[in-house]
């Protein structure tokens, strides 16, 4: 199967899909083995750039979750520091 990065448009939708930043709600990065990291990409596609690393067990914020992906899989927006990106929902618990 091959992964195409998604429009801009697609992106933007996804956005503002989103909500405000009042809508965050928080998470907790699990289901990894402990010394392992969940990555922050770019879009939701597991072939996109990634931004970051999110380390087991710690928190980070979501703003909306999506499975209208390349993959079908869920992913969803959060942000991690100053890290704002996109990160697969299997991995993150809500806390």
């Amino acid at each position: 199967m091959t992964c195409r990065p998604l429009p801009a448009l697609a992106v933007a939708v996804l956005l503002a899909a989103a909500g405000p930043a009042d809508a965050a709600e928080p998470f907790r990065v699990e289901g990894l083995p402990r010394d392992d990291s969940l990555t922050i990409r770019e879009t939701p596609d597991g072939a996109a750039p990634a931004l970051g690393q999110i380390p087991v067990g710690r928190r980070v914020l979501g703003f909306g979750c999506t499975n209208d992906t390349p993959s079908g899989l869920t992913w969803c927006r959060v942000k991690f520091g100053r890290t704002v990106g996109w990160a697969r929902r299997r991995y993150l618990t809500p806390d």
